[in-house]
């Protein structure tokens, strides 16, 4: 087929019965739950406190209308959940391929429990369950394997799975060590990544190793939240350093990463001061590179944006070849049916060979779409 738009960061809200047809039977009592929220809504229990659909299955609402609580999955539309219908709302905004990404909230929660069988088989349910669900049109559909956080040895078994059920990539929360700080432990996950050809994705940012879930107050909303939604991009930068300065690529050159959903338009200040602060650092801080910090990123990293005109007109300070596009459908953020019109925006004054690179053809060659 054509493909004139590939979308690099989707998600699917989980069906109501993925975790009692997918987790073992003996982790059924501490599998996530669906209960009412206050508002007579549908939240998934997880451990203590229950996370309603709210904000992350979203379809065409407006701003006024957005709510965390008392959405129902009886009134989701089915392109939420189902992969047929999904195909059908692509159609209607002019997306040629989509790339899916976990269910962060129900991922962390595995990451919490104080059970290593069950984090990993909780995000060995999941991986198993987006496999079939892409599997109804893999030319257009791909998937991202979540890696548990409970050590290297289980993170390269779940990486080796998913290169053999085909996903196009996997996703981090934390270092696959399972510690908060970059160390040489991580290096043997590297390798293995590296001689697979698999992409390391990191969504918006790593949490630390210690983080435990908590009751979100959204429906109160307040400044903490904005802060928190206005600031998605902010940890990718020290991402993006520890990778380059702890020597990551050069001993795994072919290694490439992936900050989704982190825009793109503050790329060129930061390639402009890890060059600068190495130059004058490097010495005392004896850290020695066999390239310039900024020549890395053009090499092993790739960003994924949904909004940022700055960014794509700024494209070639950025890097054409390191942006993508995404819509974070079915999250809040997402413009459907009108991203055709949000890419045609952001792309004036760039010619039509970067503009496809960027809305396509980059995510098209990084997952095997083109």
């Amino acid at each position: 087929m054509e493909y004139k738009i590939i979308d690099c960061d989707q998600h699917v809200i989980e069906a109501p019965d993925l975790w009692e047809t997918m987790l073992p039977a003996k982790f059924q009592d501490r599998a996530p739950k669906l209960v009412k929220d206050e508002d007579g809504g549908d939240a998934w229990l997880l451990g203590k406190h229950a996370e309603s659909l709210g904000l992350v299955a979203s379809v065409n609402t407006q701003p006024r209308d957005l709510k965390w609580t008392g959405v129902r999955y009886s009134e989701l539309h089915p392109g939420i959940i189902d992969p047929k219908a999904r195909l059908e709302l692509m159609d209607e905004d002019g997306i040629s391929a989509a790339v899916f990404f976990p269910p962060q909230r129900t991922m962390f929660y595995f990451m919490t429990v104080k059970d290593r069988e069950l984090h990993v088989a909780g995000m060995d349910a999941y991986n198993r369950w987006i496999t079939n669900w892409v599997s109804h049109d893999r030319s257009r559909l791909a998937a991202i394997w979540q890696i548990p956080a409970s050590g290297v040895g289980d993170a390269i078994e779940m990486l080796k799975r998913a290169k053999d059920a085909g996903a196009v990539g996997v996703g981090l929360a934390t270092w696959p060590s399972g510690n908060t700080l970059l160390s040489r432990e991580d290096d043997r996950f590297f390798a293995v990544a590296e001689e697979l050809g698999m992409p390391i994705h990191v969504h918006i940012g790593l949490v630390p190793a210690n983080y435990t879930t908590q009751k979100v107050t959204s429906k109160k909303g307040g400044a903490p939240q904005l802060v928190a939604l206005a600031s998605v991009m902010s940890r990718m930068p020290v991402l993006i350093a520890e990778t380059i300065f702890n020597g990551i690529f050069d001993r795994f050159p072919g290694l490439k990463f992936v900050g989704s959903e982190v825009g793109a338009g503050w790329v060129p200040y930061l390639l402009q001061e890890i060059d600068d602060r190495y130059r004058r650092n490097r010495h005392w801080c004896k850290v020695n590179l066999e390239m310039l910090p900024s020549e890395y990123y053009g090499r092993n990293w790739m960003v994924g944006f949904v909004r940022d005109q700055y960014g794509v007109r700024n494209c070639d300070d950025v890097g054409v070849e390191t942006m993508m596009w995404s819509s974070d459908f079915p999250h809040h953020i997402n413009d459907w049916p009108n991203s055709r019109y949000l890419i045609d925006a952001m792309a004036q004054g760039i010619d039509r060979s970067k503009k496809h690179k960027i809305f396509c053809e980059n995510a098209g060659k990084l997952y095997g779409f083109i």
